[in-house]
């Protein structure tokens, strides 16, 4: 710009000595050449200034593009946060819901056979006695343990009780319960056996439904698809109007919309 001006002055300067000396401006070749220069340098700064606002246009472009970048970035983390975070909570309601059932109904002591044990058998029958409280209490022991959310604590409890009490009546809830205080952890690959010893041990126990919920959920989160597909459907399918099947119903939904 200040070139542009210094031309303009001497190209006035020149017109002002052009003219005391009778020469037409027009004609004068020092006017024209300065003149010429005007022009050309006029251009140049027309240039200069249109490529500055091309490249601060280039550049505000490429932060648009970036910040946009960014953005998806961020809303994928945080789908997944959201998605991680719903299914934690499933998983905490679930075994919620679930331990306030037991809660509800008590641990019942096993009753049969017990108003048929004669006077001849009565110290037999003590000693029955004896040990179905010591069963019950083991089993009651463990399963504070998962309430009080010590599920290392409670998994080591369930397996002595297994150990210690292979034939009470609560054995099949005692391995039941071990699984779930394993799953809860999400240590899937270590649970998924636990419950599939619930469906071949202990075949009519009231668990089953359950464990085989279960066993579909350990596969899901092994992204083991095809399997977990299997053990929700026969959940939906063979237990009807039960809680483990609407839960079942609900996975196989999320599953759909995962494209599993």
């Amino acid at each position: 710009m200040r070139f542009t001006v210094a031309v303009s002055g001497l190209v006035a300067l020149t017109g002002m000595l052009c003219g005391c000396l009778g020469v037409p401006l027009e004609e004068d070749p020092v006017y024209v050449k300065q003149v010429e220069i005007d022009n050309r340098l006029g251009r140049v700064e027309r240039v200069v200034d249109n490529q500055g606002l091309m490249n601060l246009m280039a550049q505000l472009d490429q932060l648009k593009k970036e910040n946009d970048a960014l953005r998806n970035e961020v809303e994928t983390l945080r789908n997944a946060v959201e998605q991680g975070g719903e299914r934690q909570r499933q998983l905490y309601l679930d075994i919620d819901q679930r331990l306030q059932a037991i809660e509800q109904r008590g641990v019942a002591a096993p009753q049969a056979g017990t108003e048929a044990i004669g006077a001849a058998a009565g110290v037999a029958a003590a000693g029955a006695a004896a040990a179905s409280g010591a069963d019950r209490a083991s089993y009651q022991t463990a399963f504070d343990l998962l309430k009080q959310g010590r599920y290392d604590q409670a998994t080591v409890a369930f397996r002595q009780f297994l150990a210690t009490y292979p034939s009470s009546a609560l054995v099949d809830n005692a391995q039941y319960w071990l699984a779930e205080s394993i799953y809860v952890s999400q240590k899937y690959k270590d649970a998924l056996p636990e419950f599939e010893a619930v469906i071949s041990k202990y075949p009519q126990s009231r668990k089953i439904p359950d464990a085989l919920l279960k066993v579909g959920y350990c596969n899901y989160e092994l992204k083991r698809y095809e399997a977990a597909r299997k053990a929700l459907s026969t959940v939906v399918q063979e237990y009807k109007e039960t809680t483990a099947a609407r839960l079942a119903s609900q996975r196989l939904q999320v599953m759909a919309s995962e494209g599993h």
